[in-house]
């Protein structure tokens, strides 16, 4: 008999699948529940992750603080009383307790009783964060995860190449456990381009029969140009059914054939929401989430249809707590009703950029990323763009930089064109820089990163 306690020790399996159905049970059941049930789900859920929560150094000063505790809950309405937190509070609990913080819910000395992972952020917005995941979290995000894939047309017993990076973020492990533990699926762990490269990764999709290939969705459209180099069609000889990636839809679906949903997570939570064939919107997973939208700059909270800033609260986690966290993604909560798919839960809509990117040029409020769907639209500009923010003089400025497919000689015709459309929505002007197709590739983390950087503050070099 050992004296620790293994992985598999660790989770009441019956419980977990009680508690979180997989798919494909899940559509059948958690997913039609009643508006009642979802409500009752959440505020017994809410409830109890608020007492663990406040077990966590990092929660119980900051609800002091504000005079509130776990017994001050009687209705989803009171999240609202309990002190958000942001990326920069989880820096600063790391910088005054390292590594870790003092956010954890649980800690490394802890291992041999209660078995855990930690993987850490990607650092597209500062220093990479750690985050320990019990046995218990791994399996339930795996089962988040796994509702995702399987909703996104990942069949159990599916072939799947999985081309995400496999370093020390959750992204590529997560998924990897989704589609082995709750699909079994057949998973090719080939990783990005610069572990096994491009025409490789076509051929084992080809060999292996692989019915989805999960990477970005702008690397999934170079290894079907790459597909074609190749002398093969992306829509018959790749043979794919299911399409689970993120990017540009159109393109996507334009190339492949195939359906592509609209999905959201983060590295601390794994899969929140995701897209029905009705569209719409995307349906939160609601036995596992509460999400509120916020004013970005006051943190308030946000009528349903009016765009702010994701605030997460994990109601399914036993380890690291996420309890009101403002993760600065914008996006808008739709207002309650019945999907057309049958589902009652609630949809938000897709990701729309960084509320924390935001710079004021000129006494005008700006996102890089509504900069980008502006551009992308001018003739001659390909879907890549890339923002930076630079102080000039005694003012602030704002450049544009995008790809373009056309011939070098026609490259200050598109930067004019560019930057005139940029000054009609925008109202001021803005510059624009124009290159071959590749060049933003180290700027924005192509092929390497889950999330596109797609801005840069240079402002206080």
């Amino acid at each position: 008999m050992s004296d620790f306690r293994r992985p598999h020790e660790a989770v009441d399996y019956r419980a977990l699948t009680t508690r979180l159905p997989p798919p494909p049970e899940y559509l059948s059941s958690a997913y039609l529940d009643d508006p009642e049930t979802i409500a009752a789900k959440q505020l017994d859920r809410l409830r109890a992750r608020a007492r663990t929560a406040y077990e966590v150094p990092f929660f119980r000063r900051r609800w002091d603080a504000a005079g509130v505790g776990p017994d001050d809950i009687d209705s989803i309405e009171d999240l609202h009383r309990f002190p958000a937190y942001t990326v920069d509070d989880i820096r600063q609990s790391i910088e005054a307790h390292p590594p870790y913080g003092d956010y954890q819910g649980v800690t490394v000395d802890q291992a041999l009783e209660q078995p855990m992972r930690v993987y850490m952020s990607g650092g597209t917005t500062g220093a990479s964060r750690p985050t320990l995941y019990t046995a218990w979290d791994r399996e339930a995000g795996a089962i988040l995860m796994a509702r995702a894939l399987h909703m996104q047309g990942i069949q159990p017993g599916d072939v799947v190449i999985n081309a995400w990076a496999y370093s020390t973020h959750n992204g590529a492990h997560a998924m990897d456990e989704a589609l082995y533990r709750w699909l079994n699926c057949v998973v090719l762990t080939t990783g990005t381009g610069n572990v096994t490269p491009t025409r490789k990764q076509i051929e084992l999709a080809v060999q292996y029969r692989a019915k989805a290939i999960l990477t970005t969705g702008d690397y999934l459209l170079h290894l079907a140009d790459t597909a074609r180099e190749m002398g093969l069609d992306p829509k018959t000889d790749l043979q794919l059914t299911a399409l689970p990636n993120i990017g540009d839809k159109q393109r996507l679906h334009d190339t492949f054939g195939l359906p592509v949903y609209d999905s959201y997570g983060f590295h601390e939570v794994q899969w929140v929401a995701i897209e029905c064939p009705a569209g719409g919107g995307m349906h939160i997973f609601e036995d596992a989430f509460v999400v509120q939208i916020v004013d970005v700059e006051t943190g308030e909270p946000l009528p349903d249809g009016e765009q702010g800033a994701i605030c997460i609260t994990e109601i399914y986690k036993t380890g690291s707590p996420q309890f009101r966290y403002n993760i600065m993604d914008l996006s808008t909560l739709l207002p309650a009703g019945q999907c057309a798919c049958g589902s009652w839960l609630r949809k938000m809509a897709p990701f729309a950029g960084r509320g924390d990117n935001m710079v004021k040029l000129r006494g005008v409020n700006i996102w890089p990323e509504a900069l980008g769907e502006i551009v992308t639209g001018v003739d001659g500009v390909t879907d890549d763009y890339f923002v930076r923010a630079t102080r000039e003089g005694n003012r602030d400025e704002m450049t544009v930089l995008v790809a373009s497919d056309r011939p070098p000689a026609e490259f200050e015709t598109v930067a004019a064109a560019a930057a005139e459309r940029l000054h009609q929505v925008v109202g001021v002007r803005i510059g624009v820089e124009v290159v071959a197709p590749g060049a933003l590739d180290s700027l924005t983390g192509f092929g390497t990163v889950a999330k596109l950087v797609r801005f840069e503050d240079a402002r206080d070099r």
